[in-house]
């Protein structure tokens, strides 16, 4: 028999348990910690209301919840945290066509950018963690796919890839011109490929990432040498 439970109680259940978590906590976290029973929805619908506008907020990233300073009060922490590693342009530009074509291959992003990439760009962005290595795909080579992580959607805020910038969005903050070209699209990546074409990349089996073949070629010149 399931007993009903107070939502005050559930509320506070999943309060403490994100308060005293190291990292954001999914629903299924959650519900192996809470008692049977317990609707977490409701708990933490509430929990949002409860925090919205105050100093600290419930928050939604890569769809796990945390808490964190609201986002007008960062100026704050401005002085004591330490200043975040900032990437290079072919790097930004690498990663926007990671997020908005994944999977893909090193040769595809390449042909996206015009330019070929240095073996430091995706380098970086690995060790990083905004990017992974995800599977090969089926085509001649079986070059490696490359797609976005939890981590690049904690960075940058966002519950999934769905809530990436669409075409009226990037217009509306100036980074596309009014007049686009005929036919121009910006990629949904909720529905690109959904990996159909491409092999997951299992490296429990002793498979190791083949890096002189995904990442040869020299080094990208700087702009403007």
């Amino acid at each position: 028999m399931t007993v009903e439970l107070e939502p005050l109680f559930v509320e506070r259940c999943i309060e403490a348990l994100l308060f005293a978590a190291a990292e954001p906590l999914s629903d299924v976290d959650l519900a192996k910690r809470l008692p049977e029973g317990a609707d977490i929805a409701a708990g933490i619908a509430s929990l949002r209301a409860r925090y919205e506008g105050r100093g600290i907020e419930l928050v939604c990233v890569a769809e796990r919840w945390r808490f964190q300073t609201a986002n007008d009060l960062s100026f704050l922490m401005t002085e004591e945290r330490e200043e975040p590693r900032r990437l290079s342009k072919a790097a930004q530009e690498t990663l926007a066509i990671v997020a908005y074509h994944q999977p893909v291959t090193r040769a595809e992003i390449e042909a996206v950018r015009g330019v070929q990439a240095s073996r430091g760009t995706i380098d970086v962005l690995l060790e990083l963690g905004l990017i992974r290595m995800r599977g090969r795909r089926r085509t001649p080579g079986r070059p490696v796919t490359f797609g976005t992580t939890d981590a690049f959607l904690e960075h940058y805020g966002l519950a999934n890839l769905g809530d990436l910038p669409g075409v009226a969005e990037m217009k509306a903050a100036g980074l596309l011109e009014m007049n686009l070209p005929p036919g121009f699209t910006v990629p949904d990546p909720l529905g690109l490929r959904a990996g159909e074409d491409e092999d997951p990349l299992d490296l429990d089996d002793g498979e190791t990432p083949e890096f002189a073949q995904d990442f040869l070629g020299e080094p990208e010149k700087a702009d403007g040498a």
